[in-house]
């Protein structure tokens, strides 16, 4: 006998409501797949995150959460994330948990 029916037992009116627990995400998500590729500028590696159809806001709203996850630094220029250094592998682990569809493009 589980608790839930401990607790019928004792109070039959009660009646248990389960909550349906949905992670609500604060960014939209596409079909489309975000593209996730690795570039030098000026001699410094560079991951760029492209491909986004969304709102510019929700852009950079993703575009903070991967560099304070990460503990890098990085940009959002020309609906672009860059980010400093080579982290797709992990980039692509995170956007993937939140829900989107990630291609790594150039290797």
């Amino acid at each position: 006998m589980d608790l839930k029916d401990q607790l019928k037992n004792l109070f039959p009116e009660y009646e248990v409501q389960e909550e349906a627990q949905e992670e609500q995400s604060d960014v939209w998500l596409q079909d489309e797949p975000l593209e996730c590729r690795f570039e030098k500028r000026k001699g410094k590696v560079n991951t760029i995150i492209a491909g986004y159809t969304g709102a510019t806001e929700d852009f950079k709203i993703l575009a903070k959460d991967i560099k304070t996850t990460l503990g890098v630094g990085g940009s959002f220029k020309n609906d672009t994330i860059i980010v400093q250094g080579d982290y797709r592998d992990r980039i692509m682990d995170i956007l993937k948990e939140k829900g989107f569809k990630v291609k790594r493009v150039g290797g």
